[in-house]
């Protein structure tokens, strides 16, 4: 069973998203809070395996309140659903420890089937905000920290970030499919990860992509 909290500030999505899990049978909705300091108040007491985070939020957004929970309570998986598409917003939840981000326009099943995915140990993100990744990469070189990737397998990195498939891939670095596949594979591997999702979030975590400066009046 899936112990899911809720933090949003309007009662109209909470009420909605408590409804649609309702009739789940594998996740139940142990806790609700307004704010992001309501959240900090009362996960402790709720317990809960996951969390449902907004972002704009009264006084701590939810932002702040994912990287001050991971640094508590790490086990706790937090999926982020907002309606902010911007880069800033995605890269900043991203680097404090979210675990997946989905935008309020998903259909209710796709955010259903999101919470059972992050419960598993993987990441979900919106497929739009992935796509947003090119143009950061095209600006600056990017920064390589504490990885021990070949220089092609950064190039494979950068495109995967992109969100091409193996054969576009293979088309822009003028490569067989099989290699790519060989390059994916060890990129996987290298950077423990087992997913498309989490190769996206693991580069941004550790700035194997070039972070876009944080706009002071978000």
């Amino acid at each position: 069973m899936i112990r899911l909290m809720l933090v949003d500030d309007h009662a109209v999505l909470r009420d909605g998203l408590r409804n649609i899990i309702s009739v789940e049978e594998d996740i139940k909705v142990v806790g609700e809070a307004v704010s992001g300091d309501d959240a900090l108040l009362k996960v402790e007491s709720c317990k809960p395996d996951m969390i449902l985070m907004d972002i704009n939020m009264p006084m701590k957004n939810g932002v702040e309140v994912t990287g001050i929970l991971k640094k508590k309570y790490p086990h706790i998986k937090i999926l982020v659903l907002t309606m902010h598409s911007h880069e800033e917003y995605f890269m900043s939840a991203i680097r404090e420890g979210a675990d997946g981000y989905l935008l309020k326009d998903a259909p209710s099943d796709q955010v259903v089937e999101a919470i059972r995915t992050v419960a598993r140990g993987e990441s979900v993100i919106h497929p739009s905000m992935t796509r947003k990744l090119l143009a950061f990469h095209q600006q600056k070189e990017t920064k390589q920290e504490d990885t021990t990737l070949t220089e092609r397998e950064k190039e494979v990195l950068l495109c995967l970030v992109e969100g091409l498939s193996n054969k576009e891939i293979a088309d822009r670095l003028f490569i067989s499919d099989k290699t790519v596949k060989i390059h994916v594979s060890k990129i996987f591997k290298k950077l423990n990860v087992k997913s498309r999702s989490q190769v996206v979030i693991h580069a941004v975590q550790h700035q194997l992509v070039p972070i876009p400066p944080t706009s002071s009046g978000a």
